[in-house]
């Protein structure tokens, strides 16, 4: 991993993950996303890391975007979609993200923000959909309707104008301000409040979130009720109402990932960069007999859950 990405793997299990090129912005540079996706796949593979943190290096800028200087240089046109290592896209991540956005998030910033799970922001940061503005496009933007409203997400692509941290937070970008100087401690501050839950349970809510965006009603409601049922039976169900009954802290033994047998809901993405075939589990718009089971021994052999598969 380049100078590009410092990565902070701090003993409180939180990995703070820093875009250090603060004299261009911050911006998607080749040695930027090679060090994100290096980053990213650290944080995944160390199981003694449980949220990690993306921030960016100085007081001005989270990330401004893609490098317009490299497109021009390499005659770039259409972005190859294993470009940029995204969560919920071109990588899988089991485990949550916090964007702590320290300045402007603008194109490709605003895109990785928004890829995270959770975003703090800092009561002078900025965001903005700048496409329009240099005749790009913005498709990454599309899962944005799940987060705020149609009509304000109309109107940030279209006229490609910087919205503030606190009209972020209004419309639902942001969970959380703070002012620059206690941004990182904010987030770690978010973070920690979900380190403070038993991990499968932290895994099975989130994988919850990310049925009911993907899928219909009862068949997310079906996934996530099987998902519970692998939770209620681990180490951390037991232990949580005992502890509370003897008003003692509860211990969370981190999940022990197992193998799993029925592959039917795996869908094999091995042209995509950053995918491991056979180690995620996507089962967005499955056959609804089919997805509790499947999600359920996902969760066992500790899987991220995401979001493209066949009923068959």
């Amino acid at each position: 991993m380049t100078d590009a990405i410092l990565f902070d793997a701090r003993p409180d299990g939180i990995a703070v993950l820093t875009i250090n090129r603060p004299d261009q912005r911050n911006c998607l540079s080749r040695e930027v996303r090679e060090g994100l996706r290096a980053a990213w796949d650290r944080f995944e593979t160390d199981p003694a890391l449980r949220v990690a943190i993306l921030t960016g290096s100085g007081d001005k800028a989270f990330c401004a975007g893609g490098d317009l200087k490299e497109m021009v240089e390499t005659g770039m046109t259409v972005p190859p979609r294993a470009m940029f290592p995204l969560p919920y896209d071109t990588i899988e991540l089991s485990k949550p993200t916090i964007a702590a956005v320290n300045g402007v998030a603008f194109a490709g910033g605003w895109m990785i923000a928004q890829a995270c799970d959770l975003c703090v922001a800092s009561s002078t940061a900025r965001f903005a959909i700048t496409e329009v503005k240099v005749g790009r496009s913005s498709p990454w933007a599309s899962p944005l309707i799940h987060m705020i409203p149609q009509r304000i997400m109309m109107e940030i692509i279209l006229t490609g104008k910087p919205i503030t941290a606190q009209r972020a937070y209004e419309i639902g970008l942001v969970n959380r301000l703070a002012e620059p100087e206690a941004l990182l401690d904010a987030a770690i501050a978010l973070a920690a409040e979900i380190l403070d839950g038993a991990p499968l349970s932290v895994k099975a809510g989130r994988d919850t979130v990310m049925l009911a965006t993907e899928m219909g009603r009862s068949a997310a409601l079906q996934a996530a009720r099987a998902a519970s049922e692998y939770t209620y039976q681990s180490e951390d169900a037991q232990e949580g109402p005992r502890a509370f009954a003897e008003k003692k802290k509860k211990k969370t033994p981190a999940p022990v990932a197992g193998p799993i047998d029925d592959k039917r809901g795996c869908h094999d993405r091995s042209d995509t960069a950053g995918h491991r075939p056979g180690r995620c589990l996507y089962i967005a718009r499955l056959c609804p007999r089919r997805t509790g089971p499947i999600v359920a021994q996902g969760l066992a052999a500790g899987r991220p859950v995401g979001g493209h598969s066949q009923c068959g």
